[in-house]
């Protein structure tokens, strides 16, 4: 199944580079980069579920000690690398405007009002 989903997201960043008229090596080795990044988070998040945001370990002297997971940190560096390179890639996330409610002659029917019944 994970590998479906990478294989879909790979196909789905070809595509709107395609429909950008985006074609060559350069954008093919960036698509690479960003799916390899991709596989990195997902490593750093199960790390961080399966340890938590800080962990028990012992150190030279024997001794418990506790300190934060390093991959939070790097979880927040990979994912801004990786925003970065959807950013040159040029692709952006469409903003659709929501839809207003259509009125007659586009004015605000009033509470009350008889155009309201139409």
């Amino acid at each position: 199944m994970a590998k479906a989903k990478v294989t879909m997201i790979k196909d789905d960043l070809k595509k709107q580079l395609s429909d950008l008229h985006k074609f060559g090596k350069y954008y093919d080795d960036l698509i690479d980069e960003y799916m390899y990044l991709r596989t990195v988070r997902q490593k750093l998040k199960k790390d961080i579920k399966d340890k938590g945001v800080r962990y028990s370990f012992i150190n030279g002297n024997g001794k418990e000690q506790e300190k934060p997971n390093e991959s939070i940190a790097n979880l927040i560096k990979i994912e801004q690398i990786m925003l970065k390179i959807i950013n040159d890639l040029g692709i952006n996330q469409p903003f659709l405007e929501p839809k207003s409610e259509p009125t007659l002659n586009n004015e605000k029917a009033e509470i009350g009002d008889e155009r309201d019944l139409l």
